[in-house]
């Protein structure tokens, strides 16, 4: 199986093409916090290239729903929609918690991973993974002094780029992290394995917001009907 993985949802704009027997073909991730939408599709078309695969070869796309950047998760979700629909491939969404926590549960899913990205104004996107990878707390936003409660139970490892606001909050009378990872963005490679393991009937992906947009319509200026 040969996935297209794409991601677009934080401070990266990343792509990778995966094959299940012959492993990652190439991948590529450029940190940027703004210019998704200029810089994926020649990404896209660079990573092919290095790849030596042809779309008609994609036997699936993968791409980051989020949560994430409004912005962001629009443009690979489109970009993945689009692919998805010339080629005539299935697309699958894998939310950025899942793909934040997934190397980390694969080397040991024996302690819990918090996963927690930053949603600004001291609140993050949180989700925290127990044995096995189960959900311990569902996909939410949270302050972080809240998000800290939830995690300081026991042994933990906190990932994502708000991690270490959560280990500077840390109860000193609790069990320190036994990890703290800050990481931009999710490795590329981890959306493409992802991807290729997911199952169930295929979905056109949807983005995780988990908050309403900041920006809102305001009231005033609306034109009065006639």
């Amino acid at each position: 199986m040969r996935v297209l993985a794409i991601d677009t949802a934080l401070e990266a704009c990343a792509v990778a093409v995966l094959d299940t027997e012959q492993g990652v073909l190439a991948n590529e991730s450029m940190p940027m916090a703004r210019g998704h939408a200029e810089a994926l599709m020649p990404l896209i078309a660079y990573v092919m290239g290095q790849a030596r695969t042809h779309f008609v070869e994609l036997n699936r796309i993968a791409v980051t729903t989020g949560p994430g950047s409004f912005t962001g998760l629009r443009v690979g979700i489109s970009a993945a929609r689009g692919i998805a629909l010339a080629s005539g491939r299935p697309a699958f969404g894998l939310t950025t918690l899942a793909a934040f926590a997934a190397p980390f549960i694969a080397k040991d899913d024996s302690i819990p991973v918090t996963v927690a990205i930053d949603a600004r104004h001291q609140h993050v996107y949180l989700q925290i993974f127990g044995p096995s990878g189960r959900t311990l707390v569902a996909p939410r936003i949270s302050s972080i002094r809240d998000a800290v409660r939830v995690s300081a139970n026991g042994p933990a490892r906190l990932i994502g780029n708000a991690a270490r606001m959560l280990a500077d909050a840390w109860p000193s009378n609790e069990t320190p992290p036994r990890l703290v990872e800050e990481r931009p963005a999710p490795d590329i490679t981890w959306v493409a394995r992802l991807g290729a393991a997911a199952t169930g009937k295929p979905a056109s992906p949807k983005p995780v917001y988990l908050r309403a947009p900041d920006a809102q319509p305001q009231a005033a200026a609306r034109l009065p009907r006639r």
